[in-house]
């Protein structure tokens, strides 16, 4: 077992030292808030009969007083296939919860966007604000103060850290995450990718689109590509707030719902435990640790920004250089669709978080001594779930099962993590190398701007962009229309690399957490909104975008020329609701949150 990497440790010791007056706060706070939880046989009798009423058979062990009561904060609804095994979940939790002498209710409900749906289209816009709607949805159902211990039902892109945000401000109590798992394997994602390029170019029609789609997005679970909802499980894993390798286990399958027991089991055990409250959990080492586990699976870089704002609702202060010195330390050891061939099931097949866990602790290059929500530190997470005679077991992982997916840091696929920090006269932003040919760290060519997406596609279909080119597309932050995901350009963008030409993407946007062959700046910031430097930028200035020496730059002289003039807000699919989230956003750096900002967190 080796010790701890120095570049992990210098950087852990860096977020410690700069986050020491905030965290100081927050654990005073939470210390504060557990200390006036209310004793619930002083509580005002007409306050509890509304809160018992609609309990039923556990109303009885209610009134009597002294049992664990388990509040549900659920994302549930059947839009979201990846939230349709949830419908259910509050039923047999209550059964569980009865099973450990506990009571359980539903404290609330959240939103739940998927971004799939709204790809490409106005509804996009309310993607990532959807974070903090969700994260002030907790709190709602947390306020009643019922509760001695919280189960999080949640998966996707927004909802997870959402829920984490709020779940954090009530960090004096134990926290548990129970996601529900992937759906199974349909069309491989290489040929989902071949059709959409298909399409894209007019070779095949939108019948053919739409079966490949259908054969890859085809049943209840979370979609299998290592998108954001992924990388958020595989986060959850990291820092300790799963039950060990709950994750990548399908759902209806005796494993997973043997997994959703022990979480609600546990819950109820952990009633009164300060040293595993959620408050406790997410310390500087946690954060530092999903980080980590991003880096080396090569995971969404919406995570970029969700890891931030996460870190700011307990205290912490985590920025993007952080994130890419450890990239430079980190190793990465998984491939998986878009950076590989397989999905996340086969991932888990290969050995999966277990296996990687285990490798990132054996070569010092994770904080094994986090306090999590299972009885022991981080070495309970390098093993896997299992059943023997219908009994709950974990076992040794052992090695890879398929090293085009899963190797150790020792042979790793690249030797840093693919997230580098790409900066200068153009602002900061993101580049993830890991999915990005090397050959294609370093484009240099002039721009094209643009303010939209459909005029980055209308350019392409009448043969504008058929040139070495780098695409801008500014406007996007989070102040001026809630920082969509660009996720449309893909496809336009990967043809015309594979016609030959250099090109490359720099916005103040995101794009998909699936995103994956074209070399891309993105979550630039200052966002062009404001007179940032993206919008003092026109056609043919030569922009130099380089992962390897963390260049974002232009020879055009910006300083000298007026910014382009800041968008109207655009009305519709309720995106006039959001104005104030928009007025009060922070830098995508920061985690873009105006609910944080506006709270001086």
């Amino acid at each position: 077992m080796s010790s701890l990497h120095d570049t992990i440790h210098r950087v852990t010791r860096r977020v410690i030292e700069r986050s020491k007056p905030t965290r100081e706060a927050y654990l005073a706070l939470m210390d504060r808030e557990a200390d006036r939880a209310p004793d619930r046989s002083q509580v005002s009798c007409s306050n509890l009969a509304h809160a018992y009423a609609g309990a039923l058979e556990d109303q009885g062990t209610m009134k009597a007083g002294g049992a664990p009561n388990i509040g549900i904060v659920t994302a549930y609804n059947d839009m979201l296939s990846a939230h349709q095994p949830y419908g259910r979940y509050p039923e047999r939790m209550k059964i569980y919860a009865r099973e450990a002498g506990a009571t359980a209710q539903v404290a609330g409900g959240t939103p739940a966007m998927c971004d799939g749906v709204t790809q490409g289209e106005d509804g996009m816009e309310l993607s990532l604000f959807s974070r903090d709607a969700i994260a002030m949805a907790t709190g709602v159902a947390l306020s009643h103060a019922m509760y001695d211990s919280v189960a999080c039902l949640g998966i996707c892109d927004k909802i997870v850290p959402g829920l984490l945000m709020g779940a954090l401000r009530f960090g004096h109590l134990p926290c548990i995450f129970v996601p529900s798992g992937p759906m199974p394997s349909g069309v491989a994602n290489k040929e989902k990718q071949r059709i959409r390029q298909l399409y894209a170019e007019g070779k095949v029609g939108r019948d053919e689109l739409l079966a490949s789609e259908m054969g890859s997005y085809h049943s209840p679970g979370t979609c299998t590509f290592y998108g954001t909802a992924n990388s958020n499980q595989m986060m959850m894993e990291m820092m300790g707030l799963h039950v060990p390798g709950a994750a990548f286990i399908q759902p209806g399958t005796r494993l997973r719902q043997e997994l959703d027991r022990a979480a609600v089991h546990r819950l109820a055990g952990l009633t009164g435990s300060r040293e595993r409250s959620l408050a406790r959990c997410v310390d500087e080492k946690a954060i530092v640790n999903a980080a980590i586990g991003l880096l080396a699976t090569g995971g969404s870089t919406n995570h970029a920004i969700h890891i931030p704002a996460m870190a700011r609702a307990a205290g912490i202060v985590f920025d993007w250089t952080d994130l890419s010195e450890l990239s430079g330390a980190v190793p990465l050891i998984a491939r998986v669709y878009p950076n590989g061939a397989g999905d996340v099931n086969h991932f888990h097949d290969a050995g999966g978080m277990g296996y990687v866990i285990g490798e990132l602790l054996e070569a010092g290059l994770a904080h094994r001594d986090i306090m999590t929500v299972w009885d022991s530190d981080l070495s309970a997470y390098a093993r896997e779930p299992g059943l023997e005679d219908d009994m709950l077991v974990w076992r040794d992982v052992g090695e890879s099962g398929d090293e085009t997916m899963l190797r150790p840091p020792s042979d790793p696929f690249s030797p840093d993590g693919g997230m580098r920090l790409v900066e200068g006269n153009l602002g900061r932003g993101c580049f993830k190398t890991s999915a990005v040919d090397q050959e294609r760290w370093t484009i240099e060519a002039p721009c094209r701007v643009f303010e939209d997406q459909p005029s980055v596609t209308e350019a392409f279909k009448r043969g504008e962009l058929d040139q070495d080119v780098v695409v801008v597309v500014r406007f996007q932050g989070p102040r001026a229309n809630g920082m969509p995901e660009l996720h449309k350009l893909t496809p336009p963008l990967g043809v015309l690399q594979d016609r030959g030409y250099r090109v490359a993407l720099v916005t103040d946007g995101r794009m998909s957490g699936a995103s994956g062959k074209v070399p891309a700046a993105i979550h630039v910031t200052p966002e062009a909104l404001g007179g940032g430097p993206l919008a003092r930028l026109r056609d043919g200035d030569v922009v130099r975008l380089c992962a390897t020496t963390g260049e974002l730059s232009t020879t055009a002289e910006l300083a000298s020329r007026e910014p382009g003039p800041d968008p109207c807000a655009a009305w519709g699919v309720g995106r006039e609701m959001f104005a104030m989230f928009r007025l009060h956003a922070d830098s995508a750096e920061k985690g873009a949150s105006p609910m944080l900002a506006a709270a001086g967190l």
